[in-house]
């Protein structure tokens, strides 16, 4: 029994780590470890990070907006924002050109926070050993079968619909 469950367990083994859904799945949760120390010296979580981040690149976004560019919804991301703004790094305001909307901008210590941000990049490619052009290339290729994927499932989303009012 324990050669033949030595062996199947290798198989096993073999196949889960060929699966590309595998690889990225558990790839994220390396990037989760690898990121967390240097998330912490800033007092952030992952998705809190992805928010300033968002924010540092293009300030003076709506709820929409910012969800849209984190793939978050609202029920997700109004917690998110609400910790980012009881820390002091965002202030959330009511859009005067559509009073349903809110806005979302970076306060000064929000915006004094993005040149630690460095050390947070540099200390994610100090960890993975990879270089900035393969940096790129890989994120260029889990670009183009993220979208791949998303059309699939709109597609089949849409096909969905059709065949339950038809």
């Amino acid at each position: 029994m324990g050669k033949n469950h030595s062996k199947n367990h290798d198989e096993a083994k073999s196949r889960l780590g060929s699966m590309l859904c595998f690889t990225v799945y558990s790839t994220a949760h390396a990037f989760n470890r690898a990121y967390k120390p240097l998330l912490d010296a800033l007092g952030l979580t992952y998705p809190q990070y992805l928010a300033m981040f968002a924010l540092w690149e293009s300030d003076n976004l709506s709820v929409k907006e910012l969800g849209e560019l984190l793939r978050l919804d609202s029920g997700t991301l109004t917690p998110l924002l609400r910790r980012l703004e009881a820390m002091g790094l965002v202030r959330r305001t009511r859009d005067p050109a559509d009073e349903r909307s809110l806005r979302i901008t970076l306060t000064a210590a929000g915006v004094a926070m993005k040149c630690k941000e460095r050390t947070v990049h540099a200390g994610l490619m100090g960890a993975s050993g990879l270089s900035a052009e393969e940096f790129k290339a890989i994120t260029a290729e889990l670009i183009r079968v993220r979208d791949g994927l998303d059309a699939a499932a709109a597609r089949a989303a849409g096909g969905a619909e059709k065949t339950v009012s038809a």
